[in-house]
């Protein structure tokens, strides 16, 4: 299977970073119109949801106009979810609840895919202002400046990240478990609150290593492109089917790989 040459592939990449760009924008100035005025939570959560459902109009229409042929499976569902060699993965507002709190933790996440192939992905957060973006074969980067996973060579010289269940409770107790085994072998565990930025974190090695259960396609595309183009590892628990369902995912520099994923499948499998 070919896929794109490296010019079209670079067009592709320019044209998620302008979408991602647009819509940092909005999202940017939506927080401070929200910030401004005082309303119930209920309005609040409705008015966050017109903003993710505008910013995914404005994405799309982006890569609608340069890619007429494309499909797209996003979050909001404000396209057709067509089938296409070329597919883009969108998730306008991954970090909602951050989003709502004002917590300027949240980020916008795209990626392209061919015959269902990761080649390219972006993860923007306009709060920090940090642009993540990667292209298969071509490396991880983080506003244009190459970036490559840890070195962290065990454990406990690592510090994770994970995401709380927070409504699939199935497997708490693994969930648990695991939890406190971490908490008593590394250096700490974080939970953001945003799985495509633990990802793009994890890219650039500010942590080890990131494990989560039960998100969508759309929360990990981008990311996983930019943890395997920084040299890092990405997979299930237990190595069956595809981290891309969200289902279970599994992301590390490569010397923690093992040892992560083996206390994951001792709680979650045995």
């Amino acid at each position: 299977m070919s896929l794109p040459t490296n010019v079209i592939l670079q067009n592709i990449t320019e044209a998620i970073l302008e979408a991602a760009q647009v819509a940092g924008a909005f999202l940017l100035q939506s927080q401070k119109e929200i910030a401004s005025i005082e309303v119930q939570i209920k309005s609040l959560n409705q008015l966050v949801s017109e903003i993710d459902i505008n910013a995914e109009k404005r994405i799309v229409q982006i890569l609608k106009g340069k890619f007429p042929e494309a499909g797209f499976l996003t979050e909001e569902g404000t396209t057709i979810q067509q089938k296409a060699e070329l597919c883009f993965i969108i998730d306008p507002l991954d970090g909602t609840t951050n989003y709502l709190h004002n917590l300027p933790i949240y980020c916008v996440s795209i990626a392209a895919t061919f015959n269902d192939v990761l080649i390219a992905g972006v993860v923007y957060a306009p709060a920090s202002q940090e642009m993540f973006h990667a292209m298969k074969g071509n490396g991880a980067f983080l506003n244009h400046q190459p970036i490559t996973v840890s070195q962290s060579r065990n454990l406990n010289e690592s510090l994770l990240a994970t995401g709380f269940p927070y409504y699939a409770f199935e497997e708490m107790d693994a969930y648990i478990a695991s939890l406190e085994y971490f908490m008593q072998n590394t250096r700490g565990l974080r939970r953001m609150g945003s799985a495509a930025i633990d990802l793009a974190y994890t890219a650039c090695g500010r942590f080890c290593g990131f494990f989560e259960l039960n998100i969508n396609t759309w929360d990990v595309a981008a990311g996983i492109l930019l943890v395997q183009e920084a040299g890092g590892k990405v997979s299930t628990f237990n190595d069956q089917g595809s981290a891309m369902s969200g289902k279970q995912i599994i992301a590390s520099n490569p010397a923690i790989n093992t040892e992560l994923k083996r206390v994951l499948v001792n709680n979650f499998y045995l």
